[in-house]
């Protein structure tokens, strides 16, 4: 069971929608957290929680970059500690296909959703694998299981966290550092109004497919406590993953009703 009151959690995106929750439940279960989020929104982040006790540092980085990855991990080691968990957290999105989306907005979404979290795991894990215990949290998405039309770009970096996700938790078992993968369905977050490319009408999200933040993230630290490898936070994911793993002939038409609903 990975302990959260008193572990040292390292979270990336501290100041999105998930983030939000997921900095006020860790507090209530006792953590003491390390917030990092891009330059913008660390003032956000410093107005609301620089004297509270429980947040021990408050980092800005641009994961999109490598040396600022790096540069996240020298802050938290000149702190004098280390995460017993690393969330892997922050994540952007568009909605396009790959031919009407600029490349660089590609290769930056692929550079946060997916390098930056095995960069970051990749820098900290000699210090869990030292002590003998820790826990990497990437969140994934229902999109790491079944693609959608437009997010293309998204779902290879889902998918892509997925197997990094996977591999890495054979790897590290025989350390004791847990490894686990979060997929949740659309969720009231900045997400949902990602920019849109090409001629393609307009996707709006059906209210009645969203779902809170707060239980969602209640749920992801109920899995993180259980040290679950995959973590299903809500109804829906759980049936999207069924169906894929069970009944995934029914994938391309379920694909085509939340489509024309997407779309309607």
């Amino acid at each position: 069971m990975s302990e959260l009151n008193g572990a040292v959690v390292l979270l990336t995106g501290a100041a999105g929608g998930f983030g939000k929750e997921l900095t006020v439940q860790l507090m209530a279960a006792g953590s003491r957290l390390i917030l990092s989020d891009q330059g913008e929104q660390v003032a956000t982040l410093m107005a609301a929680y620089e004297q509270t006790p429980a947040v021990v540092g408050i980092f800005a980085a641009d994961l999109g970059r490598t040396d600022e990855c790096d540069g996240l991990y020298e802050a938290v080691r000149d702190l004098g500690t280390s995460p017993d968990i690393l969330i892997n957290n922050a994540g952007v999105a568009f909605y396009g296909r790959p031919d009407h989306v600029p490349g660089s907005r590609i290769d930056q979404l692929m550079r946060i959703n997916l390098q930056a979290p095995m960069r970051l795991s990749q820098l900290f894990l000699p210090h869990m694998i030292q002590r003998g215990h820790g826990h990497i949290v990437n969140i994934s998405s229902v999109a790491g299981w079944i693609g959608s039309a437009g997010l293309s770009a998204y779902s290879a970096s889902k998918f892509g966290l997925r197997g990094f996700g996977e591999s890495l938790a054979v790897d590290l078992e025989e350390h004791g550092i847990r490894v686990s993968t979060v997929y949740p369905w659309f969720s009231r977050t900045p997400i949902l109004d990602s920019d849109q490319f090409g001629d393609e009408e307009v996707r709006k999200i059906p209210d009645d497919w969203v779902t809170e933040p707060g239980d969602v993230v209640e749920k992801m630290l109920r899995g993180i406590r259980a040290d679950k490898r995959e973590i299903y936070p809500d109804a829906m994911s759980r049936r999207v993953h069924l169906m894929k793993r069970y009944f995934p002939w029914l994938i391309p038409a379920m694909q085509k009703r939340m489509e024309r609903k997407l779309r309607s």
